[in-house]
């Protein structure tokens, strides 16, 4: 909404972890430092910790960036799971190919991985292991991950493991029966908050990325922002983000104190603004966590501008693209038009009274289900979990933190996750995606609300289900092979109109990482070469199959 306003080419504040954004002051230089020492030497563990919001995960990504040829990465991101769920997942983001009978079995798996790893010493590659959020790691895994530092030759260990996580984690490996982990870690590392000048330089780094060609943030305003966030970045993100928005909203192109302590109103409460009740390190982990932002005071013409008035849609015939089908290959049914007569009492109701009033749809399983009639499916409440159940049908979850600019990209419907004023959650299904307006799955007809509106309570929280090429969950690099890496090639040579003569090329070589480059650079994506999960939903979404909902209707109907 500010871009434009404040001349910025995007969004600078996005708590999304955007390696191009990394800042590194002097403790997150070091942090990278020891994580690279890491991958390039051999032996034990390396522990990084940090507190909530401290940036642990945009140094992961970053490292990830600058990875030596010659080392493989294994990127664990949700370690909650069990011994051999763990190890079979090792394998999965190594690209380790597992029988079915040693799935289940710890010393099958174990021996699989074994033969891969020296396949990899033998041929001069480093394997690493990075687990990210690791406190939450149960004390049985820990101890499995203990156990593969035992795979080694005479003179090297073949796997080296990075432990990234909350402070937690140094509590969890303290425990006496985990002393023998414990004493294998060679390297630890604690993330600190940014001090007071390295908080002004960080807000002046990420406006310089997004495009800012002049100061926006006064310098006092700058260091309101620090004694309001402790110098935690993603609590910086979050308020410079709200200041910029009353910025725009009361038409002021220079931030200055009283708008970032009106930033500090709005997402704290009325009483936590000041640094003694803000800053008890945990306290705002938790307000942070509850997301209790209150709504902008804006001026009442503004407001009657562009606070969203909900309004049902007159046609809501789906295009083709997104026409679903069921299981069964039937079609999915359809949202009746005329549910809701025109001028009804949907069309006379703002966000916050349509939340109200359908309040007992907005329920995370309300919610899952509606998604999945978009995608033709049908949800079982009360069986296994949504995501469980969607990846019995190829779909995974991706539950993230991003913007409305992500969504648009990867062009998929999702779950948000709104936060009122009183701290009341709500789970609501965005369907489509225009440049004024949301379309909502809420009522008994599908919903039209401002984006104005939807973002003071968004805080950027969602889930979308999406279907990976090969129906694995994986990065895809430079020397993997395989049918992901086949179905990439073919998706950009025809964005770029490229038809092949013969079959794609399964193998990733040098033409596909500058393809890849190519569609990161004009996408707004880290321009690394690697086909991560974003990059890959990103290029779904951009060329959608048929029976694939979409966010964008109008957009490559597939």
């Amino acid at each position: 909404m500010y871009l434009s306003f404040f001349g910025l080419n995007e969004k600078p504040f996005s708590i999304t972890p955007d390696p191009r954004y990394l800042f590194l002051s002097e403790r997150h230089a070091e942090a990278m430092a020891h994580l690279l020492y890491g991958i390039k030497e051999a032996g034990g563990f390396i522990q990084l910790t940090g507190e909530v919001g401290t940036g642990k995960t945009t140094i992961v990504r970053s490292l990830l960036a600058q990875t030596p040829e010659n080392a493989e990465i294994a990127l664990i991101l949700n370690p909650r799971m069990t011994a051999p769920e763990f190890l079979l997942t090792l394998c999965e983001e190594l690209g380790i190919g597992v029988p079915d009978k040693a799935a289940g079995s710890l010393k099958d798996l174990v021996d699989v991985l074994n033969d891969y790893l020296l396949r990899a010493h033998a041929a001069g590659r480093r394997v690493v292991l990075v687990v990210d959020e690791a406190q939450n790691l149960a004390p049985e895994v820990l101890e499995q991950v203990r156990l593969l530092t035992n795979l080694e030759t005479n003179t090297q260990k073949l796997l080296q493991i990075i432990l990234i996580g909350q402070p937690e984690l140094r509590e969890l490996l303290d425990r006496s029966e985990l002393r023998q982990l414990a004493q294998r870690i060679t390297g630890r590392y604690h993330l600190d908050p940014l001090s007071g000048p390295e908080t002004v330089a960080y807000v002046r780094h990420r406006l310089r990325v997004a495009g800012a060609t002049s100061e926006i943030f006064a310098r006092r305003a700058l260091q309101r922002i620090y004694r309001l966030s402790g110098g935690v970045p993603r609590v910086i993100n979050i308020l410079c983000d709200r200041a910029l928005l009353g910025g725009y909203s009361m038409d002021r192109h220079r931030i200055t104190t009283g708008l970032v302590r009106q930033a500090g109103t709005e997402v704290f409460g009325r009483h936590a603004g000041r640094p003694w009740i803000v800053w008890s390190g945990a306290g705002v982990a938790v307000l942070l966590a509850a997301g209790t932002v209150a709504l902008w005071r804006f001026a009442p013409a503004l407001w009657m501008a562009s606070s969203a008035q909900a309004q049902p849609l007159q046609h809501t015939a789906q295009h083709p693209a997104q026409k679903p089908a069921n299981a069964k290959g039937h079609d999915a049914p359809a949202h009746a038009a005329a549910a809701a007569a025109p001028g009804g009492a949907a069309a006379r109701q703002s966000l916050p009274q349509l939340l109200s009033r359908y309040a007992g749809e907005t329920t995370a399983q309300a919610a899952y289900a509606k998604l999945f009639s978009l995608w033709g499916l049908r949800y079982s409440d009360g069986a296994t979990g949504p995501c469980r159940q969607a990846s019995g049908h190829g779909l995974f979850c991706l539950k993230e933190q991003g913007s409305l600019g992500q969504l648009r990209l990867y062009n998929r419907p999702a779950i948000l996750v709104l936060t009122d004023s009183a701290g009341h959650t709500y789970h609501v299904v965005v369907r489509q995606l225009g440049r004024a307006h949301a379309t909502l799955e809420l009522g008994p007809t599908p919903c039209r609300v401002g984006l104005a509106a939807l973002t003071r309570d968004w805080l950027g929280a969602y889930v979308m289900l999406w279907h990976p090429p090969d129906g694995r969950l994986r990065t895809l690099s430079a020397g993997m092979s395989g049918t992901g890496v086949r179905w990439l090639r073919t998706r950009l040579q025809q964005l770029e109109g490229v038809h092949s003569s013969g079959s794609a090329g399964s193998v990733y070589d040098a033409g596909l990482v500058r393809l890849v480059r190519r569609f990161q650079r004009t996408h707004g994506l880290a321009v690394d070469g690697i086909a991560g999960i974003e990059t890959q939903v990103a290029v779904s979404g951009a060329l959608a199959q048929p029976r694939t909902p979409l966010l964008d209707a109008e957009r490559n109907g597939g």
